[in-house]
């Protein structure tokens, strides 16, 4: 099959990326579209593939500023080209959904989420944008959710990253998901002997105010233990500020440091609601526990009481009581372990191949 993939921008590589890499395990002669591309800073793997912008990454400045293009994006995607294409895969967070697939191609949209800034976040990025922001938010949010909620009809087959995305495309969209959970590279870590864990806890991930960790610096400040913060973003000037003296910022760290730290931990503190959450699997391959607000994909990871412990409220009374209930917890690394290989690379491909073979009626070749 001829196959395109639609990705909303290319300027990093986190989550959403690794799923397009696993995308082009599956299809390595895929054709990649994307509005924007930073090449410098994604990984050799997607460079083997022919890549394509739209006229977005024209725009000046469009590597940094492509988020003020946002209005554009809709018009940019429904000029691509796609008819040469049998299959058409698009990666939906930011606006990619919404390209114009020429029949009889199929289009299976695999949704890590519905634009957050538009739907289930919208209220939080609002109270957090500056004046002119918020001035031109409800307007331009009124149009982009419209134009998002038409875009489902193109849309042959959704899968959802975790059944809180499958609901929000239920809930939005009124179409079912099929669940492929994202592929996480657990054997890139490992658990280390009793003897070598530290007396600290751990925090990891942008610093970004939907996921709070504010929480965090917050509880480990009244508990008085220590606390290690791995990230950089917006919000770490501000946790500089707040930080007790248990408490280490230690901003953006090299893989290696993320590794030293998620295997000595005592253990991954989750305050955030996140739709699959990367993290806590990371940890868990790791060998540790993951303390982890109770809603979102970490309900989806995490066994309570087995391989971590859910907090019900986003507040700090209710971490600092989880923290303690963690030191009561019968816990076993191996069950971590355990647990986190399901989510590993390969069973995202298998399940993802058998997906589309099931849609096409095809069966697809097995990449070296």
């Amino acid at each position: 099959m001829r196959v395109a993939i639609i990705h909303y921008w290319l300027v990093g590589m986190r989550g959403g990326e690794k799923v397009l890499e696993a995308l082009c395990d599956i299809f390595p002669n895929a054709d990649i579209y994307t509005h924007v591309c930073d090449l410098s800073a994604i990984s050799a793997a997607l460079k083997t593939h022919r890549i394509e912008t739209t006229f977005i990454g024209k725009l000046p400045y469009a590597s940094r500023m492509y988020k003020r293009y946002l209005p554009l994006m809709p018009m940019a995607l429904e000029q691509i080209d796609l008819s040469a294409y049998d299959l058409v895969i698009s990666s939906e967070s930011g606006p990619a959904k919404g390209i114009i697939p020429t029949s009889p191609a199929l289009h299976v949209c695999y949704c890590h989420s519905p634009m957050r800034y538009i739907w289930n976040m919208y209220n939080r990025y609002y109270d957090s944008s500056g004046l002119m922001t918020r001035m031109m938010m409800p307007p331009l949010a009124h149009y982009l959710r419209t134009w998002d909620v038409a875009t489902a009809n193109r849309v042959d087959d959704f899968v959802a990253n975790s059944t809180t995305v499958a609901h929000r495309i239920r809930s939005y969209y009124r179409r079912e998901a099929s669940i492929i959970h994202p592929p996480v590279d657990t054997s890139a870590f490992g658990a280390v002997a009793p003897s070598e864990l530290g007396d600290y806890c751990l925090m990891v991930g942008e610093l970004v105010s939907y996921k709070r960790p504010e929480l965090a610096v917050e509880a480990f400040n009244r508990l008085k233990m220590k606390l290690v913060v791995i990230g950089g973003g917006e919000m770490l000037e501000h946790l500089k500020r707040i930080a007790g003296p248990t408490v280490t910022l230690l901003g953006s760290q090299p893989f290696e440091a993320l590794k030293y730290h998620y295997a000595r931990c005592k253990a991954l503190i989750f305050p955030g609601e996140e739709d699959f959450g990367i993290v806590p699997v990371e940890a868990m391959a790791s060998g540790r526990p993951v303390i982890a607000f109770g809603r979102g994909g970490a309900t989806e990871t995490v066994i309570a009481n087995k391989t971590g412990v859910f907090f019900k409220e986003q507040t700090v009374e209710d971490l600092a009581d989880a923290v303690q209930r963690m030191d009561r917890l019968d816990f076993n690394p191996a069950d971590a372990v355990s647990r986190a290989s399901d989510f590993r690379r390969e069973v995202f491909t298998n399940r993802f191949r058998q997906f589309i073979e099931r849609a096409t009626g095809t069966e697809l070749a097995v990449s070296a």
